[in-house]
């Protein structure tokens, strides 16, 4: 768990140290995701809120810990916002997120399989 330490507003750098999410990863971020929104101060310099980082922190969980794509993640933020809230355990649904490239194989093999089962019953 990360310590976020307790002041009002961040600059981007000292997000990207909080984070260990690169400046510029976090501005592309920012144009991907709308719950990030930083203030902008007089010098035009973004502004985090506390809520920025942490959610932040989320995004970076749901894309380098547990392997969802840029939409997928923007999707599981999306359910959140709406109802059931991070904690909240989803109901398991077939297309709910888009697949990490390395799970496309795996999948491809268990629809392959679950075509073979239907056959076989289907022959019954």
């Amino acid at each position: 768990m990360v310590e976020i330490p307790d002041k009002r507003y961040f600059k981007i750098g000292e997000v990207s140290e909080i984070t260990g999410v690169e400046p510029h990863v976090l501005r592309y971020w920012e144009s991907e995701f709308k719950i990030i929104r930083p203030q902008r101060a007089g010098s035009r310099q973004r502004l985090f809120r506390r809520v920025d980082v942490e959610n932040i922190l989320r995004i970076k969980r749901l894309l380098y810990d547990e392997g969802f794509t840029i939409a997928g993640a923007r999707r599981v933020l999306a359910k959140d916002k709406q109802g059931g809230g991070p904690d909240t355990p989803a109901a398991p649904t077939a297309l709910s997120v888009e697949p990490a490239v390395d799970d496309t194989a795996l999948l491809k093999g268990i629809k392959a399989e679950l075509a073979a089962l239907k056959a076989l019953l289907e022959k019954e």
